[in-house]
């Protein structure tokens, strides 16, 4: 797999660079439910092939993905918490 080619996929189900893999999954689904040939649609073939190719290589990127549970990703993802551990001394937000 290349970068080219997981961008292609996250084209091809339309979703953007910081996607969960909750939203991964309910995309593919959406796009299966409009372009299966069996949804009654007089969909093309090389449609849904296109979809579950491009599923089964954001899968395979996310199941191999090594999380980093250090504490600066874990500000990055939960900015919230950056600001109450911020702040949580001060009068106004925190304890004070």
């Amino acid at each position: 797999m290349t970068y080219a080619d997981l961008q292609a996929a996250l084209l091809i189900l339309g979703l953007s660079e910081r996607s969960t893999h909750r939203e991964i999954k309910t995309r593919y689904r959406q796009l299966v439910k409009r372009h299966h040939p069996d949804s009654g649609n007089a969909a093309d073939p090389m449609t849904i092939r296109q979809v579950n190719a491009a599923y089964r290589l954001l899968l395979d990127y996310v199941t191999e993905y090594r999380f980093s549970f250090a504490e600066e990703e874990f500000y990055e993802q939960n900015p919230e918490e950056r600001l109450r551990q911020q702040f949580m001394e001060t009068p106004l937000w925190g304890k004070g």
